[in-house]
């Protein structure tokens, strides 16, 4: 039985309580300075948010995708930017229905008590882009170990990680016939690593400390690998379906965000003697952008309710990633042009979120290629690319 409206309510006003004490001031503050909501991401792990998709029986709240998806929502409405912990929400789905018991048992509790942190998938390469199966990270088995050596691009979060999911190839390309096979995941302790693993911030319009990783001669347990070898590409499309869920529901909390700063100023700012909101040029685009976060978050809901019930969400998750991500990015633009040179003023905190949800329809995965994919598995169409 899912969670009901009046429990959904309570979860939206104990987050928004939380946030209460994290005002425009504070994510301003942290942004200007590059710096990790370290005050806020205790405060929410203090409460038990933070694990929220955590079994009960590990030490977590126990939750489904549609309540973490609301606490992240709550948290992009209220002005925050959830980007600084939602890693560790989306990969707990690898973990939890691929890892072993054992890897359950040393890692959830500690999570769930804040002692870890799992906040960095490293997935994407350099020359790999989008098309993670032309990963070139290899990992090569060495009896009790794997030695790993290779390149990832924009992870984030990894300096402020404990724990790192990694996918590399213990396979070369080459040698298998389905590009999926030989791909293998791994759940690493970056806090103990023998071998080379250097870390390099790059210069993002965004602040979500994001990073290049290389590593030469990494050594990592046998006892690293989820599940088992060479299947990781399928155990990750999990991760990748709480992933689109859960990034379409901050998208639905940055357009709730735009869209009352943007009624609230319209209906406020007057100009040549009456308040701009009254123009329909003004009006209209922040009412049809507020239509469209709504319609969003149905299809939101809709994938979230056949991910915890262990269905085939792929077209649901996809989709609602896609439409709220393009709705956020509609409300931004009203936001901004309702604001007109203001907007651009960070006092108003305008250009931050509209950087911030500018980043959702490009990554974690592409909208052309959620496209892409909605035409060829769902419409079945012959394959773009």
């Amino acid at each position: 039985m899912g969670t009901t409206a009046e429990e959904l309510r309570a979860i939206r006003e104990n987050v928004g309580a939380i946030c209460k004490d994290f005002p425009d001031t504070y994510w301003r503050d942290v942004d200007k300075k590059e710096a990790y909501p370290q005050d806020f991401v205790t405060a929410l792990t203090a409460s038990g948010y933070l694990a929220a998709l955590i079994p009960e029986q590990y030490g977590g709240a126990g939750l489904g995708i549609a309540e973490a998806g609301v606490i992240l929502e709550e948290i992009n409405r209220s002005g925050g930017n959830s980007g600084a912990c939602h890693a560790q929400m989306y990969t707990m789905g690898t973990l939890l229905r691929h890892g072993s018991e054992e890897q359950k048992q040393r890692y959830l509790p500690a999570i769930a008590r804040g002692e870890l942190r799992l906040q960095a998938f490293a997935v994407t390469e350099p020359n790999a882009g989008s098309e993670t199966t032309r990963i070139e990270t290899r990992a090569v088995r060495t009896g009790d170990r794997y030695i790993v050596n290779g390149q990832k691009i924009f992870i984030s979060r990894a300096k402020q990680s404990d724990l790192m999911l990694l996918l590399a190839r213990t396979t070369p390309y080459a040698d298998v016939q389905d590009k999926t096979q030989g791909i293998s995941v791994f759940i690493v302790d970056m806090r103990n690593v023998k071998g080379k693993m250097q870390i390099s911030p790059l210069d993002m319009m965004v602040n979500h400390h994001t990073n290049t990783i290389f590593l030469e001669d990494v050594e990592i347990p046998a006892s690293s690998l989820i599940g088992e070898e060479g299947k990781g590409f399928r155990y990750i499309i999990d991760g990748w379906n709480a992933e689109r869920i859960l990034v379409a529901s901050e998208a639905i909390g940055d357009g709730h965000w735009f869209i009352e700063r943007a009624s609230k100023y319209g209906s406020e700012r007057v100009v040549f003697g009456k308040p701009i909101a009254t123009n329909q040029a003004v009006q209209f685009p922040i009412a049809l952008s507020y239509a469209h976060v709504e319609a969003a978050n149905l299809m939101r809901f809709d994938a979230a309710s056949k991910f915890d019930r262990n269905e085939k969400c792929g077209a649901e998750a996809n989709m609602a990633k896609l439409l709220a991500t393009e709705a956020s990015w509609e409300a931004a633009n009203a936001c901004m042009n309702t604001y007109g040179g203001y907007a651009f003023a960070r006092d108003y905190d305008v250009e931050r979120k509209f950087r911030e949800t500018r980043l959702l329809s490009i990554a974690p995965v592409n909208n052309n290629l959620i496209l892409a994919f909605v035409g060829q598995n769902v419409l079945k169409m012959p394959k773009s690319y």
